[in-house]
C-alpha cells in the first residue's frame, strides 16, 4: 500500500506539491512520504483560532525535521459571519475559506495540486467540508485509496513515524453546539481545559461546552482514574469559568454534537 501511496502522490504532485498539513497522523503520513519523492513540497499549515496552539507548534517541528518548505497560513476565520455563529455547515464555510487561501498561495508558488489528509473514514461520517475540498479540486490521496485510519496508522508506524499513535484534534469549534455563537473566551477555556485534562493522563478527551456547563468525554476505560482526579479536575475547569462539570457515560466519541444531525440525514 506504501508504494501505490507513493506512485499516487508523486503522480498528483509531479507539477509541484502544496500539502495542507496540520501535524497530524493523516496530512503527516502524505509530508512524510512526499518528503522523499524528487518533487516539490510545501507544507503549509493554518494558525487560527479554531486549532489549539499546540498543534502549530508541532507541525512546525515535523516540517524542519522532515526538511520541507513550511508556511505558516494565518486566517481569522472568527471574522466571517457565517462560521461566527457556527451553522451546521460551519465545517463547509470554514474549509472553503482555509483551502481558498490555500489555493492562492499554491497559485503564487507555481504548485500545481493541493492535497489533504482527508481518508476513507471522513467520508462515512458528516462532513460538509467535503464539500468544498471537491469544489476547489483538492485531492486527498488516503480516500482516494480507501485507506482508513487505522491503516494510516499502521503505514505511519511502519515508517518510524512519531505521530503515529497521536490522537486526532479536529477544531475547537465541534465542542460547541451549533447555533452557539464562537467567541474567542469560549475556544480559551475549551483549549485550557483540554490541555489540563492531557497532561493528567488524559489523552484522548473533549470539553464539550454548553454555556456554564461542560461535558467531558474520554475513554471509557479511564472512567476509574477520573473518578480519583474528579475533585481536581472539577476545581481546574470550574476555574476556567464554568459552573458545572459533567462526565459523559458514553465516553469519547467522535462528531457527538452531530447527532441530531446525522439522525436526519
Amino acid at each position: 500500500m506504501k508504494t501505490l501511496l507513493e506512485k499516487t502522490i508523486a503522480q498528483h504532485g509531479k507539477d509541484g506539491l502544496c500539502i495542507a498539513f496540520s501535524g497530524g497522523v493523516d496530512s503527516g503520513l502524505l509530508l512524510g512520504i512526499a518528503a522523499q519523492l524528487p518533487i516539490k513540497v510545501h507544507a503549509v499549515t493554518f494558525a487560527t483560532q479554531l486549532h489549539p496552539a499546540v498543534d502549530l507548534e508541532a507541525a512546525r517541528a515535523m516540517a524542519h525535521e522532515l526538511g520541507v518548505i513550511h508556511t505558516i497560513l494565518p486566517i481569522d476565520e472568527l471574522m466571517d459571519e457565517g462560521i461566527l455563529m457556527n451553522p451546521p455547515d460551519r465545517c463547509y464555510r470554514c474549509k472553503r475559506l482555509l483551502f481558498s487561501k490555500l489555493r492562492e498561495y499554491a497559485e503564487e508558488q507555481g504548485l500545481g495540486c493541493i492535497m489533504d489528509g482527508t481518508n476513507a473514514d471522513d467520508l462515512t461520517e458528516y462532513r460538509p467540508g467535503l464539500r468544498a475540498l471537491a469544489e476547489l479540486k483538492v485531492v486527498s490521496p488516503l480516500a482516494e485509496l480507501g485507506l482508513h485510519k487505522s491503516q494510516v496508522r499502521e503505514l505511519a508506524q511502519a515508517m518510524g513515524m512519531s505521530i503515529a499513535q497521536k490522537p486526532s484534534s479536529p477544531c475547537l469549534a465541534t465542542r460547541l453546539p451549533y447555533g452557539t455563537q464562537i467567541t474567542p473566551q469560549a475556544l480559551a477555556q475549551i483549549e485550557q481545559g483540554e490541555s489540563f485534562l492531557k497532561s493528567n493522563g488524559f489523552q484522548v478527551c473533549r470539553l464539550r461546552a454548553y454555556g456554564d456547563t461542560v461535558r467531558i468525554e474520554i475513554l471509557p476505560d479511564d472512567f476509574h482514574r477520573m473518578m480519583e482526579l474528579r475533585e481536581d479536575v472539577a476545581q481546574y475547569i470550574k476555574g476556567l469559568g464554568f459552573s458545572y462539570v459533567t462526565l459523559d457515560l458514553e465516553g469519547f466519541r467522535s462528531g457527538s454534537m452531530d447527532v441530531h444531525i446525522n439522525k436526519e440525514r
